[in-house]
């Protein structure tokens, strides 16, 4: 998996995660406390291996493409905060602000910071150094130029084959256990006065 799959994964990963679980308003004491403490002191990296790390997510467009995505990141994680949120006049504009604050204090910096350490984990020196070449090869820029493009449209493939596989094991389960097809119908209709 090359650096931009990665870095996409890691960013829906961390956008998602920030819209299913709504957190809970602190002052600013409380923030500052919290930010203090979710800064854990990672082991030491190899200073010539860490600048070969940042050197390979320069050339494979990594910073690039997490900009792109926080570009275009209103549009995906809009609909999930108005799903989470009860309707009422203040959504839409709870959700703007909520957008508009989370790209005003979004550093991506700080986010390739964190992804450096990952690479050290999972990848020697050499390896580093041997995709840095790959990526530089006209097969690596393609992939960098299509990798986003392969992820959104897989992802769409799955989500399409996901609903059609879950559609049709509820249509099989209800019809091999008709007491629940009947629950299901019994619980759709509203109830009749006695």
């Amino acid at each position: 998996m090359n650096t931009c799959a990665i870095s996409l994964l890691l960013l829906f990963s961390f956008i998602s995660a920030q819209a299913q679980s709504a957190p809970p308003v602190q002052t600013a004491d409380q923030q500052s406390g919290t930010a203090a403490s979710s800064q854990t002191p990672q082991p030491k990296i190899d200073p010539a291996k860490e600048a070969d790390i940042r050197q390979l997510m320069e050339v494979a467009g990594t910073k690039a493409l997490m900009a792109q995505m926080m570009g275009t990141m209103e549009s995906s994680i809009k609909p999930m905060l108005s799903n989470a949120f009860p309707p009422g006049e203040y959504r839409e504009k709870l959700i703007d602000l909520f957008i508009a604050k989370f790209k005003s204090q979004s550093n991506l910096q700080q986010l390739l910071d964190l992804i450096v350490p990952i690479y050290d984990k999972y990848f020697s020196d050499k390896e580093i150094k041997d995709l840095i070449q790959y990526y530089r090869t006209p097969l690596g820029q393609k992939t960098i130029e299509v990798m986003p493009k392969l992820f959104a449209e897989s992802q769409e493939a799955g989500r399409k084959w996901g609903e059609a596989l879950g559609r049709q094991s509820m249509i099989d389960v209800l019809a091999e256990h008709p007491e629940f097809k009947k629950a299901l119908e019994d619980a759709k209709s509203p109830a009749e006065p006695q």
